[in-house]
């Protein structure tokens, strides 16, 4: 990330050098730049009013402390047999996209946009399992979506929605 630092300052002339506070001059502009090269689409889930960006695998904002993320064993949807695995927190606080994971239902939809392609998928089971680091799947015959948070009832287990490919355009 690329931080440009402008420094600012105005002195009264009965104003003495050294009585400005130099902190409260500087002005901190952050580079969007590399952010955005790094975006790769979106997940829209409109029932949960989410729209939230997806970046590609290997850059420091696919992370989950930041954002929704792509976890790294995922085969995107331009590929054959492909299954995403989509995780964010739950719980409360900015960055707490799936926090209303658990109200989806059997059949509802998600969008996934990845390179300027959308994919929907279909709501097809929700189940929970052991927080333990694994997420326990079949595998479908269908380009997959795998979405994953913490579970709003137990702190020791995951909420898993296994969703299929709907239709593409």
């Amino acid at each position: 990330m690329t931080i440009i630092l402008f420094y600012f300052s105005i002195i009264k002339i009965s104003e003495a050098p050294s009585t400005l506070n130099p902190v409260k001059n500087f002005k901190i502009i952050y580079n969007k730049k590399e952010e955005n090269d790094n975006i790769i689409g979106y997940i829209k889930i409109d029932k949960l009013n989410i729209n939230e960006k997806l970046y590609k695998i290997n850059s420091s904002e696919n992370n989950v402390d930041k954002h929704v993320t792509i976890l790294k064993e995922s085969v995107l949807p331009d590929k054959e047999n492909s299954i995403v695995f989509i995780a964010a927190h739950s719980g409360t606080g900015d960055i707490a996209y799936f926090k209303d994971l658990d109200k989806l239902k059997i059949r509802d939809n998600i969008i996934l946009n990845i390179n300027k392609k959308n994919y929907t998928y279909t709501v097809k089971e929700m189940w929970e399992d052991p927080k333990n680091g694994y997420i326990n799947i079949n595998k479908e015959k269908e380009k997959q979506l795998i979405l994953t948070t913490c579970s709003p009832n137990n702190s020791k287990k995951q909420l898993i929605v296994n969703c299929i490919e709907k239709e593409s355009n």
